[in-house]
């Protein structure tokens, strides 16, 4: 496409990643009347995590009716918390339905992108060697793509399958097997249940017992789903009921204590009536404060915890052998299968790509540990980029893709800015980026997840709230209704 300068030519736009962030952003995009983009996404359907995620009870922590888009709302759950292939399915289904099949690229993924400021475009390298060249760049990569594996002594001697449960291995037998589980975080709480009748014992390596809440989920009777289809604003107002049920758990996390008391005061009751056993009570009890690491939701671990064929041990793995796994007391508990619920590598936001702005600054180098972007959209010295689900966008009581939506709009405000203006570029100011690294800092010191006393994937480990946005989703929303002009400058 042609590029001088000054004219009101439309803009190409080059996305990295295909799930909620990408799918979602060229939808806008179409809306808005914008053809000329590109949607790269490795894998061979779109998706992003729920493609990638497909282990046994793979489910939304987020009831389906806030957990999709406001423009494509899902009408068809089959229950208050969707399953995994069901969200694939309506990504899927929104892909189809807005027509963006032209515009996706499976199985490529992006390697390098280079900014030239003379142009005002950047050039994408994806790994099948091509090169595209785009006015904009949009990272839909996500905070949850990129697995947590745990370097542990031994493990290489081991003689059974190991493997994360985000590349879950479907050949591996697991039924009559000894399975021991490193880790409890939210995709253990989803899988453990799910694995437990069929092996032959489960061991878990806990290194802190996660606060659990009883999950009210239920199916939606075929009656009921017909109502939300014919009747939209019943699907809008169970949406904005969870929404507003979020939003005050949000002042819990950032700030108001006592709106956690009567969580944590169900928690408390919820583990007393389903573990009898004072020992395995103890070490299924929290020793940090509800809200510090991720809540999770369960009808079924604690039952899981009390079977017999299952033990919990305190602490993590220490080391592997060739038979099994040595736990921080010292003994082996033999296994034929090791399974890693760790998490994700959750602060590199656009790797392991890499991303080269203004004077060939390399976006990792910039971020150097300590991931950052103004609204968690756009970075200083990376003009024309915008980040989806980027550095403090994240947070323990919300909707990804509600956050996604506030960001689409802030995007396309700055691409109507930057066409109508004729401008070569978009730069946020050096002087904003500074004074909201300060406004971050400083409102992330009284939040649950800087002092409530555990360690979590939103804090660096040198104590720097990278993830978690630090306050109500409605005043995210206002900030990002639209471009503020002074806190940017630009290239004609």
């Amino acid at each position: 496409m042609s590029s001088s300068n000054g004219d009101r030519r439309p803009l190409s736009v080059g996305i990295v990643g295909g799930g909620f962030g990408g799918v979602g952003m060229g939808i806008r995009l179409a809306q808005e009347g914008y053809e000329d983009f590109t949607i790269f996404e490795r894998g061979n359907t779109v998706g992003g995590v729920w493609r990638a995620n497909t282990y046994p009870g793979a489910a939304c922590d987020v009831p389906s009716h806030l957990y999709s888009f406001s423009f494509a709302p899902g009408h068809d759950w089959s229950r208050r918390y969707a399953p995994q292939r069901e969200i694939l399915a309506y990504l899927e289904g929104c892909a189809e339905r807005f027509g963006l099949s032209p515009h996706l690229r499976f199985g490529t993924e992006a390697t390098q992108a280079v900014f030239d400021p003379g142009e005002g475009r950047w050039t994408l390298e994806t790994d099948d060697g091509e090169t595209h060249s785009f006015d904009i760049l949009v990272t839909a990569c996500g905070q949850l793509a990129r697995p947590d594996v745990p370097r542990i002594e031994g493990v290489g001697d081991f003689r059974g399958p190991v493997f994360h449960s985000a590349e879950w291995d479907h050949e591996a037998e697991l039924e009559g097997k000894r399975v021991a589980v490193v880790g409890t975080g939210a995709s253990a709480i989803q899988f453990v249940p799910e694995i437990a009748p069929i092996v032959d014992s489960l061991t878990i390596y806990q290194r802190s017992a996660p606060w659990i809440l009883p999950k009210s989920d239920r199916p939606y009777p075929e009656w009921e789903r017909r109502l939300f289809r014919r009747f939209p604003a019943r699907t809008a107002a169970s949406g904005l009921g969870i929404f507003m049920l979020f939003e005050g758990g949000t002042h819990g996390f950032t700030g108001k204590r006592w709106v956690m008391r009567p969580l944590q005061a169900v928690a408390d009751r919820y583990r007393r009536d389903e573990l009898t056993d004072p020992e395995l009570r103890a070490r299924a009890t929290p020793d940090y404060e509800m809200g510090c690491k991720r809540v999770l939701i369960s009808n079924d671990w604690y039952a899981t915890l009390a079977r017999p064929d299952v033990e919990l041990v305190s602490g993590g793995a220490e080391r592997v052998t060739a038979r099994g796994v040595i736990g921080p007391d010292g003994v082996e508990r033999e296994a034929d299968a090791i399974i890693y619920g760790t998490g994700f590598q959750s602060h590199g936001f656009v790797a392991p790509m890499e991303v080269r702005g203004l004077e060939g600054r390399d976006l990792n180098q910039v971020w150097a540990g300590r991931p950052e972007a103004y609204l968690g959209t756009t970075v200083s010295g990376f003009p024309n980029m915008f980040v989806l689900y980027g550095p403090n966008t994240n947070h323990g009581a919300g909707s990804v893709p509600y956050t996604l939506e506030c960001q689409f709009r802030y995007v396309i405000d700055a691409i109507r800015r930057l066409r109508e203006g004729g401008f070569r570029y978009i730069e946020l100011r050096p002087e904003t980026q500074a004074r909201w690294r300060a406004e971050i800092a400083e409102r992330s010191k009284e939040t649950i997840w800087m002092s409530g006393g555990c360690s979590n994937w939103y804090v660096t480990e040198d104590g720097v709230n990278t993830n978690n946005w630090p306050g109500a989703w409605l005043e995210f929303r206002r900030r990002t209704h639209r471009i503020n002009p002074g806190d940017y400058r630009v290239a004609v």
